[in-house]
């Protein structure tokens, strides 16, 4: 049975004439006011900003109308955001979510390749679904919402641009207004409205995951870049505004994720708040005063506080001082971190001032059935309801959304020929040209000769996935090939095509070797894929403990070859040895599917001049140890490698000589114990249970879960142990692991093992084994049986391994992603209690692999 709830009339005329008061409503559903010393206070520090797009009196009409004839089943629907892989469009039909998502990897049909016709055909019938009223009684159209944060990422074929880090070497505002506004075309061609972009983080400490990210270390280009890309996106609110040309943009995400302390992904931003302004919400001033729709809410916390429950943060500042009237986005179930919260019921984030729950897994429905219970219960009010729905309508309305085709009949859905177009490539390369920066020219090595014999070696010269990085097809840009890039060009295919037309030869080689000694070598390398989370990193120097680029560029430079350096990061890095080792050295950044951009600027035309200069300059300042990892201009004791702005032009004096000091700096006499199981699994580990292809968080102190079953258990305290009893029914398996990657190498660089204490509860069988994982599909594995006693059971015993016996296996401690996982085909019992890595123990392990 479906509640309808009425609007009185101070809602009524609340709506109409200004939401952000409904905005401010307490639990009672009276209008809070503000401490007047505390508003004047926020409005010290956070402006009123002058919103481009103004509202429209029919619009607030026309909203009014809707809330008085929805029920609340139907409001709270408009709030719920799934993902493609978790509803059906029965589900669509049934429940008419205001929206949903496809989230980085998720496809059409869980399928990869799959066109744009396919994205087209689930968006027509997500569409057609949510306006057939025959079930749910109203018809008001869904939104698809994609995160294009360089292009349309998502889909094969597209056009992906450089990263934001590279536009912003670029400083060209008119050139990211032109990419977004392609962005959006393609974007459009797969039937979709909404894109979750752009990002504005004001990167603080380089270790974060998601520097590429951010545009710059300075507020004013983030700014710029903002109301450029929103203007690009939807269009400028003074011509074709949200027009059948363009998608609803999000600036995201609200507020501070670039500050984090130590870089940490979805950590913690200790700023004061007129920092926080100054620093990390200039990117919501450019974007929100250009009209941008939406707003996500940020995984971080504000001094211990998470911002998806922040009212001061959401409500006071965003809604109330800064006058923004769109809708508010949570990110991917971020409020389910609130504290009392879970992904399936959170009323702290609504009263906070979230307008439209992102809840994929199968969280969404009892979220669904759990807010409007709250809402009855008088948890949440039905102001706060009323006001979220009003700011998801107002979008809509403003989108034409109610008036518009559906999404495969609009004005793009379906031209396949606009995804990767010839002319948007051909944009893209410029962007590419742009976003270069020279940081070493020795004698003016560059500009080269397209006539000479020119290896070309690296493992990211002919590697269109490492080129392009992180959210590139994949949501990590893994496990991606050069096939997965229709219409792309490497870097390599771009130089060789150059080189050949003007009667040289490039060849290729990964390794570096050769048959023909070449008269220069052009080096091509850089960091593996990543994004949020597993890009983490603790110090920044480049190939720590696997100097596998720098022992190629030194081969090469001691056979006397001049070495060009194009290097592919996220992120400035110390690569002090390895700029040593080149003659030229080029940060490249992450340049997306148009590599031959780069053959434009390195190489001269057949007819021996320049084609394009250098004019990139760094919106990052390049460490000068791998520890300098919070390095930005204006800081006190500024003291750089490369400082902001630097970058040189064909002709400049060269500053980098051979001879910087390669001490990192890093010093692991401090280390002190990683615990990872003590009494239960320590943040930010976490206990799962394998049986074949099924997986089961651990949740309760004992769980029977197909051929594994688990319990905690008392060695010195209670439940300070965990049991585990494989029946050898299947292949079955205990891991401790984590969502993101941990940067681990210190307790490799630091002789460390992995210690814990075991007791074999049976005879010990041969095909129990403990292993690591990390990411990119690496791993090892070594037998239990070869560790420890197997004489002794039903007794503790304390085992340690050499970390190096994994290592040598392969496993990447810099990004490990299990430290401990036992496995096993056949019958055992085992209990495990103590994990932990330890510092300066290898010597003594148990097992050492020195």
């Amino acid at each position: 049975m479906k509640t309808t709830f009425k609007l009185n009339a101070l809602a009524i005329a609340t709506l109409v004439g200004s939401v952000t008061a409904l905005s401010g409503c307490s639990n009672d559903g009276n209008v809070e006011n503000i401490n007047a010393e505390a508003q004047s206070k926020t409005a010290k520090i956070w402006p009123k900003l002058s919103i481009a797009v103004k509202k429209d009196p029919v619009i607030e009409a026309k909203i009014v109308d809707y809330l008085q004839k929805m029920t609340l089943e139907q409001k709270v629907a408009q709030m719920i955001q799934p993902e493609i892989r978790d509803i059906t469009v029965e589900d669509m039909r049934k429940y008419g979510f205001g929206s949903y998502l496809n989230g980085g990897g998720a496809f059409p049909n869980g399928d990869k390749h799959a066109t744009p016709n396919d994205w087209v055909a689930l968006a027509e019938k997500m569409y057609q679904a949510s306006i057939d009223d025959s079930v749910d009684g109203i018809a008001i159209p869904t939104m698809w919402g994609t995160d294009a944060v360089h292009g349309h990422n998502n889909v094969i074929g597209a056009t992906l641009f450089p990263h934001n880090i590279g536009l912003g070497a670029a400083n060209n505002p008119e050139l990211i207004e032109k990419i977004a506004a392609i962005t959006a075309v393609e974007v459009m061609a797969t039937g979709i409205d909404w894109v979750f972009a752009p990002t504005v983080a004001v990167v603080r400490d380089d270790r974060w995951g998601r520097t590429y990210e951010g545009y710059s270390e300075d507020p004013q280009i983030v700014r710029d870049y903002s109301a450029a890309i929103v203007n690009g996106l939807q269009g400028r609110a003074d011509s074709d505004f949200l027009s059948d040309k363009r998608v609803i943009s999000t600036v995201k995400h609200f507020i501070g994720d670039g500050g984090t302390v130590d870089g940490d992904d979805q950590g913690d931003n200790v700023t004061t708040e007129q920092e926080l302004f100054d620093i990390h919400a200039q990117g919501y001033v450019g974007g929100l005063s250009a009209g941008s729709q939406s707003v996500m809410a940020s995984f971080n916390s504000w001094h211990g506080k998470k911002n998806h429950g922040n009212k001061y943060l959401l409500t006071d500042v965003l809604k109330t001082r800064m006058g923004f009237d769109g809708f508010v986005v949570g990110d991917w179930n971020g409020h389910g971190q609130i504290k009392g919260c879970t992904n399936e019921s959170c009323p702290q984030a609504i009263n906070a001032g979230l307008d439209i729950f992102m809840v994929p897994t199968g969280a969404w429905k009892p979220l669904y059935e759990n807010t409007i219970s709250q809402v009855k219960t008088g948890e949440i009010s039905m102001d706060r309801i009323d006001d979220a729905v009003a700011r998801v309508l107002r979008v809509k309305l403003r989108a034409g959304l109610f008036d518009k085709p559906s999404p495969a009949k609009r004005q793009f859905s379906g031209k396949t020929e606009l995804i990767g177009a010839k002319e948007h490539r051909e944009v893209a390369k410029e962007a590419v040209r742009e976003s270069l920066v020279l940081l070493k020219n020795k004698n003016n090595i560059l500009p080269l000769s397209p006539k000479q014999n020119v290896l070309i070696a690296g493992d990211a010269a002919d590697n269109i996935g490492k080129q392009s990085g992180g959210w590139s097809i994949t949501w990590q840009g893994t496990n991606n090939k050069n096939v997965d890039f229709p219409g792309a060009t490497s870097i390599y295919s771009g130089l060789k095509d150059q080189i050949s037309a003007a009667g040289g030869k490039a060849i290729l080689s990964a390794d570096g070797t050769f048959e023909q000694r070449p008269d220069i070598a052009i080096v091509v390398f850089g960091e593996e894929p990543y994004a949020e989370g597993h890009g983490d990193r603790d110090n920044l120097e480049f190939e720590r403990g696997n100097k596998k680029s720098l022992v190629l560029l030194n081969s090469l430079k001691e056979q006397g070859i001049p070495v060009v350096a194009v290097f592919i990061s996220g992120r400035p890095m110390w690569v002090n040895s390895e700029l040593n080792a080149s003659d030229a050295f080029v940060a490249a950044w992450l340049p997306g599917t148009e590599g031959a951009g780069i053959a434009d600027v390195l190489l001269k035309s057949a007819d021996d001049k320049v084609q394009y200069n250098f004019t990139g300059k760094l919106s990052f300042s390049w460490p000068k140890t791998a520890i300098q990892t919070a390095v930005n201009k204006g800081d006190e004791n500024y003291d750089p490698l490369l400082p902001y702005g630097f970058g040189l032009a064909y002709g400049d004096k060269n500053v980098l000589a051979d001879d910087l000091d390669e001490d990192s700096k890093l010093d692991n006499s401090a280390l002190t114990n990683m615990n990872v199981l003590v009494g239960a699994p320590v943040a930010p580990w976490r206990l799962l249970l394998k049986s074949g292809d099924k997986i089961l968080d651990v949740s309760s102190s004992t769980h029977e879960f197909g051929a594994i079953k688990y319990r905690t258990e008392d060695k010195t305290v209670q439940e300070d142990a965990r049991q585990f009893d494989f029946s050898g029914a299947e292949k079955a398996s205990a891991e401790i692991v984590t969502s993101f990657a941990e940067d681990t190498i210190a307790y490799l660089e630091a002789n460390g093992v992995i210690s814990f204490d075991i007791k074999l509860n049976d005879a010990l069988t041969n095909d129990v084994v403990l292993a690591m994982t990390c990411s990119g599909s690496c791993g090892a594995s070594i037998d239990l049986a070869d560790i420890v006693d197997k004489s002794i059971e039903n007794e503790w015993q304390s085992v340690s391994i050499d970390l190096g016996c994994f290592a040598k296996q392969g496993v990447n401690f810099a990004s490990l992603t299990s430290p401990f996982s036992l496995r096993s085909n056949s019958k055992a019992s085992i209990s495990v209690a103590n994990i932990q890595l330890v510092p300066n123990k290898a010597d003594e392990a148990t097992l050492s692999c020195k």
